[in-house]
């Protein structure tokens, strides 16, 4: 493929550890091309560093301009840049590329501020009024460490895992379009020792991102290499929200991959296939508690065919049709409320009630081989409530949300839902992007949905169809079963969602009744026959080619918006 052009404005490391040596490294790991533009050069080793000396604002300028004349960038990624003469010439381009117009070059800074072995200060204070006044309005993307992001704000010193939130909104009120506070170096409490912990702050997803932490020596150059893939991966044209989850895995794995060179700790590595190794895949928390363990739930997901219908009264006939013919593995009633206008809370709740009573009775009917799991989707407060009261058995059924319904729910309504599924309910959760992704393994699903597929005309959202790439990479990845939704309308679409990996292919229109259906009955079950053979047909073929080992983006960088 061609590779997208990044430029690493940073320093040299003599000692090959830091610095442009572990941009280099994190650029091939990501598979773009690095254009080195030495702003310092450094005298150092792997036990210190002994000296800094900025280059000249005119030869700075010069290996700009000869990059600007071939190689344009479509990231600029920051380092150790050592003057505010540096950073004046710097912005000049950045202006220059502005001005021109056309797709933005986007900025990521690591504000080098300071040497993590020896401790020496690699910022005076008019770099850093230079970074403050220039930079960081201008950045689309920070990644400081918490040492680093504390004098950024003028505070005395390193801040507390409890006070990160609140200084990366500090720091995006400065201008910062994206804040990432990377803290593989802290371990200040109970969690932050079991973990890696990166709290991150973007327009589209912010909470700490999570892997477990690597007992590792040989970590130098970990910032440059988060930093630099970060930028990789906005350069492969990722939100910046995805792209620090890819960032968090190639650092894992660079960790993983470091080796001895010298007396001190030697560098971190790269690993090329880190975007397809599932160990990598980070949690992201809901809110500033940092994401638990993974843990996935003790009642197996079934596979097959996933029905959506929007009532009790539509999914009858399929039920009908599910005694005959086996395949139909989930029901979901997606009950809408604007549909019931008519009906104050209580009375919905009740109709609500009803329903579900209804589509339990037609399951229990059902040979038990061929019993679907129903499944509610949203109306989290009525089903907990229900659950909580008695009304309803948390192991009888299973509930979807949407994430932005998981947020919603707050702290409070997520301790309920965790109450619930300890006591049997199954959770099923949406997906359509990678940090959405790295959310839903932390809240112990049964499923994760991935979507859409295909384009869909059910629902507006801002997504762009994931395709079969995409949903191969999640089967691979999610450590919970996958379900493939969006778009799927004919069989040849069913087979291909389950050989791409699914555990289940989501229909909605696919199985639905027909106006024209003569004999609505013998109609259904044979939608219903055709689908769930052509299922078993992509279930035999699952596995048959290899999983991609990068995902594509799901979202327009230039005009992404958050979903409502």
């Amino acid at each position: 493929m061609d590779r997208p052009v990044v430029w690493s404005v940073a320093g040299n490391d003599s000692g090959g550890g830091a610095g442009l040596s572990a941009d280099a490294r994190a650029a091939e790991g990501c598979a773009v091309h690095l254009c080195p533009v030495v702003a310092s050069i450094t005298a150092q080793n792997s036990l210190g560093v002994a000296r800094v000396v900025p280059v000249a604002a005119d030869v700075l300028d010069a290996q700009l301009a000869a990059l600007a004349a071939d190689l344009r960038p479509s990231v600029i990624k920051t380092g150790l840049i050592g003057s505010a003469e540096g950073v004046a010439v710097l912005m000049r381009w950045l202006d220059r590329f502005d001005a021109e117009g056309g797709l933005r070059v986007r900025l990521v800074v690591d504000p080098v501020l300071g040497a993590s072995a020896g401790g020496a200060a690699f910022c005076d204070d008019a770099l850093l009024a230079a970074y403050r006044e220039r930079l960081l309005p201008r950045a689309d993307l920070i990644t400081p460490n918490r040492r680093e992001a504390a004098r950024l704000l003028g505070l005395p010193e390193a801040m507390t895992l409890a006070e990160v939130p609140a200084q990366a909104a500090a720091l995006r009120a400065l201008g910062v379009g994206a804040v990432a506070i990377t803290g593989g170096d802290s371990a200040d409490g109970a969690a932050d020792r079991t973990d890696a912990l990166d709290w991150i702050d973007t327009p589209l997803a912010r909470g700490w991102l999570a892997l477990p932490r690597l007992d590792a020596r040989h970590t130098h150059g970990t910032g440059c290499t988060f930093a630099t893939s970060a930028a990789a991966a906005m350069a492969r044209g990722f939100v910046t929200a995805d792209a620090l989850v890819l960032a968090k895995m190639a650092t894992t794995a660079a960790i993983a991959a470091g080796h001895a060179a010298g007396q001190g700790a030697g560098p971190v590595g790269f690993d090329a296939g880190f975007a397809g190794d599932a160990r990598r895949l980070p949690r992201l928390g809901c809110d500033e508690t940092p994401p638990g363990p993974v843990r996935v739930p003790a009642e197996p997901w079934p596979s097959g065919l996933y029905a959506i219908s929007d009532a009790f009264a539509q999914a009858a006939p399929l039920l009908a049709a599910a005694a005959e013919v086996p395949g139909l593995c989930a029901l979901q009633l997606r009950i809408k409320r604007a549909a019931h206008r008519g009906l104050d809370d209580a009375a919905f709740a009740e109709a609500l009630q009803a329903q579900i009573g209804q589509a339990q009775a037609a399951i229990a009917a059902l040979p038990a081989a061929r019993r679907p799991v129903l499944v509610i989707n949203d109306h989290h407060a009525l089903v907990l409530d229900a659950i909580e009261a008695g009304r309803l058995d948390a192991a009888s059924i299973a509930l979807h949300l949407g994430q932005e319904d998981m947020l919603a729910l707050g702290a409070a309504g997520r301790a309920r839902l965790a109450a619930a599924q300890a006591r049997g309910l199954r959770l099923g959760l949406s997906s359509h992007s990678l940090w959405e992704l790295a959310r839903a393994t932390a809240l112990q699903p049964a499923y994760v949905a991935c979507g859409p597929v295909w384009a869909t005309t059910t629902k507006d959202m801002p997504w762009t169809p994931q395709g079969l790439h995409n949903l191969g990479w999640w089967a691979r990845m999610a450590p919970v079963p996958v379900v493939g939704i969006g778009g799927v309308l004919d069989e040849a679409q069913v087979e291909a969602v389950m050989a791409a990996g699914a555990a289940d292919v989501c229909l909605v229109r696919a199985l639905a009744a027909q106006p024209g259906d003569a004999d609505p009955a013998a109609a259904q079950r044979e939608r219903l026959a055709r689908m769930a053979a052509a299922c078993q047909c992509g279930r035999e073929r699952s596995g048959s080619a290899a999983a991609p080992l990068w995902p594509r983006p799901s979202l327009d960088p230039a005009g992404a918006r958050a979903p409502a």
